[in-house]
């Protein structure tokens, strides 16, 4: 059964995706992406170092993220449950403010990566600003989970016409459809679509690396990779024996340190060990991944069933992650909204889709709304 897919998805053909001077796709060396994400606290000599422990591990890319706490929740988003048990906040915004990173740490982030021989990489969040800042720095756009579904953004990036990495957490195969025909409309075709469970740490259970077939089938002319929540490598490396271009995995230096994600995350000899077993399971026959991968106990539950379907953890998760229209300002009852008076940021729920900002601008505001909170269908 394992050499069955594992012959289906090596003979898929698909095109190449080019990051820099690097090429994704199918018969490619499986691009590593080491997600140093907020694992730097807001510290940039913090940063730099994971820098070189990234490179150190053989990763090709170390990633941030980049953002600005008001533009990307508004001052009353709860946070995560996850969030809430790793750091005991339950806010967002006071979660995110100590995490950011300033503008002018990024030169000097660019000079270690260049220094270390690794792909700088951040992701960005907030509704077109940390675009705007990291376009002149990065080869490529990554597009967390929570964004999948910010049409009006993906459609900036695809403008861009720089390649797009996007994460599928929390996503239907509908919506991943909705995002893609999005950035397709721009003329831009360059993006590779990852596999994703939004759920920190994700249970085994929940991995469903299999899932990528599903993607795969959906979208047969695009790149599949697969970025893992779940704790240890094994998700990883059956990732890349399923034929995975692309691998993104949480790192830090110490697990003990505070934040977020740092419990759920690699420390650099872990991410060695992960970047070692992914580029031998790459170099075997499929009759070799096969047995390989048959010694790995965790693999039949890390498979999962194969269909993309969320699971119930992360519709929670999506309500807080995802976005909404949220009014930038005070709009008084009688004011033509305009695009400057609106925004987009988290949370979701209750809220409006991000799709609908577009039909919002131009129309009259029928009751006072409030700045920083959600605008509804009925105050317009």
């Amino acid at each position: 059964m394992m050499g069955e897919i594992l012959k289906h998805v090596l003979s898929s053909e698909v095109r190449v995706v080019k990051i820099g001077e690097r090429e994704i796709g199918p018969g490619k060396p499986c691009f590593i992406i080491a997600e140093a994400g907020v694992n730097h606290n807001g510290d940039v000599e913090l940063a730099e170092k994971l820098i070189y422990a990234a490179a150190e591990a053989g990763a090709d890319a170390v990633k941030f993220q980049t953002f600005k706490a008001e533009q990307v929740t508004t001052k009353h988003s709860p946070t995560a449950a996850y969030q809430k048990k790793n750091v005991g906040e339950d806010n967002q915004w006071n979660l995110l403010r100590p995490l950011e990173l300033k503008d002018d740490a990024y030169p000097r982030l660019i000079d270690a990566c260049r220094k270390a021989g690794i792909m700088f990489l951040s992701t960005p969040h907030g509704f077109i600003n940390s675009a705007k800042l990291l376009e002149p720095l990065v080869p490529a756009w990554k597009v967390g989970s929570g964004d999948l579904t910010d049409l009006p953004f993906l459609k900036w990036l695809g403008e861009s016409g720089k390649p797009i990495i996007l994460a599928t957490g929390m996503a239907t195969i509908e919506e991943i459809k909705e995002a893609i025909a999005t950035i397709e409309a721009t003329g831009n075709k360059n993006t590779v679509i990852l596999h994703c469970t939004t759920n920190y740490p994700c249970p085994d259970e929940e991995a469903n690396v299999s899932a990528m077939l599903d993607i795969q089938a959906n979208f047969p002319e695009y790149p599949i990779g697969f970025s893992d929540h779940t704790l240890g490598i094994d998700a990883d490396v059956l990732a890349a024996g399923l034929g995975s271009v692309m691998i993104e995995k949480h790192f830090t230096l110490d697990r003990n340190m505070p934040g977020p994600d740092q419990k759920n995350s690699l420390e650099p000899k872990e991410l060695a060990e992960m970047v070692q077993q992914v580029r031998k399971i790459q170099s075997l026959t499929p009759e070799e991944k096969e047995s390989m991968l048959s010694r790995m106990p965790r693999v039949t539950t890390l498979m999962g069933t194969g269909k993309k379907i969320p699971f119930p953890s992360e519709t929670v998760i999506a309500e807080m992650t995802r976005k909404a229209v949220i009014a930038q300002n005070d709009i008084p009852a009688g004011t033509i909204i305009t695009g400057e008076m609106i925004t987009i940021k988290r949370p979701a729920k209750g809220g409006l889709h991000p799709r609908e900002l577009e039909k919002i601008i131009g129309k009259v505001a029928k009751r006072d709304i409030q700045a920083d909170t959600q605008i509804q269908a009925t105050d317009f």
